[in-house]
């Protein structure tokens, strides 16, 4: 991965439209793991990335051919991330396509562990000086996009990570859920047992329970759509069988393990009821 030339932020050929500034709830560490997962940009910024193919990547940074939104324009850029870790700085280079040339380099100022300030500029290639102005307007907005919805996607991981310390693991018992005809009405249904949050649904008449937290980065699948029996995390798109926890896209992945449904013959009454030795 090339390192970034230190002359670059101060040529001439480069206009600086705009300076973004923000405080980021969350720590310097999940910041860093933010900025090299390339996956989740077409999946959680799907309003401005369609898809994404990773080139190159690696603790100093990615590169990747990133398709822009909406995919039917069909545009597409060839963009590099590159971190200075010991300066607490990264820049993002478009190196092909619309926006050729431009630099966006962020700034990061740690102030307390889960506190982080943030300084973007924005870096253009020839533009006349009356165009930068609205340019820079552009830009801002859609890194307060972005950025929120990134600081949403890390906060919460970093609440799961905690959770995760803090959690015992499940231990065999039941949880009664109520009868059949009263419980399927609130179909899909969520629910804490074991520790854990659980999602109840419904797949051709058979119940099924399964855990509401991605294996990959810990994302939300509690409000997940079930397509053709799986569920699709919206961080970085990874698909789950919801009968198995299985991967349905060929990955070395697995939801942890679900409690089984059982249903009284006799009073239809639901439980959950995790195994002996089930873990969580």
């Amino acid at each position: 991965m090339p390192q970034p030339d230190e002359t670059l932020p101060a040529s001439s050929a480069l206009a600086s439209v705009a300076i973004y500034r923000r405080e980021l709830r969350v720590s310097v560490e999940r910041i860093w793991e933010n900025v090299l997962d390339w996956e989740h940009l077409p999946w959680l910024h799907s309003e401005s990335f369609s898809r994404i193919e990773c080139l190159h990547s690696g603790a100093s940074g990615w590169r990747a051919r990133v398709g822009l939104a909406p995919a039917s324009q069909g545009q597409e850029i060839l963009l590099e991330l590159v971190l200075e870790r010991p300066a607490l700085r990264y820049v993002a280079r478009t190196l092909e396509g619309p926006g050729s040339g431009t630099q966006i380099w962020t700034r990061l100022a740690p102030l307390a562990p889960e506190r982080t300030d943030i300084e973007v500029e924005f870096l253009l290639p020839g533009i006349p000086a009356p165009h930068r102005e609205a340019l820079g307007r552009a830009y801002v907005r859609l890194y307060t996009l972005l950025w929120d919805q990134d600081e949403a996607m890390m906060t919460r991981r970093e609440a799961e990570l905690g959770a995760r310390v803090r959690s015992e693991r499940a231990v065999a018992g039941s949880l009664r859920l109520g009868p059949l005809a009263a419980l399927r009405p609130q179909l899909p249904l969520s629910v804490q047992f074991g520790g854990r949050e659980l999602r109840v649904v419904e797949l051709d008449g058979e119940l099924f329970a399964h855990a509401t937290q991605c294996p990959h980065r810990l994302g939300p699948l509690a409000d997940a759509p079930i397509v053709d029996g799986c569920l699709r995390c919206p961080w970085h798109g990874y698909r789950f069988d919801v009968r198995t926890g299985r991967s349905c896209d060929g990955r070395p992945l697995q939801l942890a393990a679900a409690p089984r449904v059982w249903i009284d013959p006799e009073s239809s009454q639901v439980e959950l009821r995790f195994e002996p030795g089930q873990g969580a």
